[in-house]
């Protein structure tokens, strides 16, 4: 089965095109395309919703047709429609779900809704080497930062995740108070390369709690307390330190959940988890303590139609798609992993 996914819950469009076997973990990817509103929302300095959900509507087609060329297949061929029912902007997931469903139903053949953290929690098996079942995630997307525990597709545990700001949110708005602009995440990573450790202190915070909780926005403030200082470090120093704060945090937590699951396997999926730091000290851990750790492809780290497709395959293969022949729908801006069948 041939099937298209599409995925706007923020600011990147993607279309992507999966073909899924009968086999267990189905098929491969032929094709997958993400357009970035980066530059359209840089002069707001965040993401403005409602220019987010007028652009996806006009990438949706153009980008669709371009996935279908790529893969040299025609519209009549795809046999499902899978699409970010959510969370994430209801205006954004409106446009997406929109569009799906009006295809699907013109061309007869299912819709399905995807969680969208769901897709990236599974995106790291459509690597080359990939994990098997029981293993431990660390998801690291935009305003979530949890661990979970996956048994099997659809069944999800959360082991913890943080209390206020998310790692993401954390880099985001740290950049900013550095000048560093929008989205400030990958510019404070780079420029974290260039610093010196050690030159500053920042606090790691709940590093030593004892349970899988989370809590960064205590860090920016932190960030904001030393450049308000009368002799300031500089700021790749301190980016560094912003950092070096961050990835301690996750990778003690991250040893600390594969140890209370006993599990071997360690999946890190999302945005941040294509930090060079976080993936190198993660690594080491993952050497000393006796598990391995699993990445999805760079390319996949941001929001992709990709994950989606394959998840809706993955849900197909595991009979968790009940179609709807009325055809109605709705978004879920808000949505629960855990509660997920």
């Amino acid at each position: 089965m041939l099937i298209l996914g599409i995925e706007t819950s923020c600011d990147e469009t993607g279309i992507a095109l999966y073909e899924a076997k009968a086999a267990r973990l189905p098929g491969r990817l032929l094709a997958h395309v993400v357009h970035s509103q980066v530059a359209m929302h840089e002069a707001y300095g965040g993401v403005v919703p409602e220019l987010a959900a007028r652009d996806h509507l006009r990438r949706l087609v153009p980008l669709s047709r371009q996935v279908l060329e790529r893969a040299g297949r025609r519209l009549a061929d795809i046999g499902a429609v899978a699409y970010t029912e959510g969370p994430g902007l209801a205006g954004a997931l409106l446009a997406g779900a929109a569009f799906a469903r009006s295809l699907a139903q013109s061309l007869k053949v299912p819709a399905i809704g995807i969680h969208h953290l769901e897709g990236h929690l599974l995106s790291p098996l459509l690597g080359a080497r990939a994990p098997q079942l029981p293993f431990v995630a660390l998801l690291v997307s935009g305003g979530h930062t949890q661990l979970m525990r996956v048994t099997q597709v659809g069944s999800y545990e959360l082991l913890g995740e943080t209390l206020d700001d998310a790692a993401g949110e954390a880099f985001d708005k740290t950049a900013q108070l550095l000048g560093l602009g929008y989205p400030g995440g990958p510019a404070l990573s780079m420029l974290a390369e260039t610093g010196r450790p050690g030159r500053c202190k920042l606090p790691r915070p709940m590093i030593a709690s004892g349970d899988l909780e989370f809590s960064f926005s205590g860090l920016k403030t932190a960030v904001l307390t030393l450049m308000k200082k009368e002799i300031r470090p500089e700021k790749k120093d301190l980016a560094r330190e912003f950092v070096d704060a961050v990835v301690e945090v996750l990778v003690a937590k991250c040893g600390l959940a594969m140890a209370k699951t006993g599990l071997t396997q360690l999946v890190v999926a999302g945005g941040v988890g294509a930090n060079k730091q976080l993936r190198a000290a993660l690594n080491d851990r993952a050497a000393r303590a006796g598990f391995e750790v699993f990445y999805p492809a760079a390319e996949l780290c941001t929001d992709n139609g990709a994950m989606i497709a394959f998840a809706a395959a993955l849900r197909i293969q595991a009979g968790k798609i009940t179609p709807d022949p009325n055809h109605a729908f709705s978004v879920r801006p808000r949505w629960d992993l855990a509660a997920l069948g």
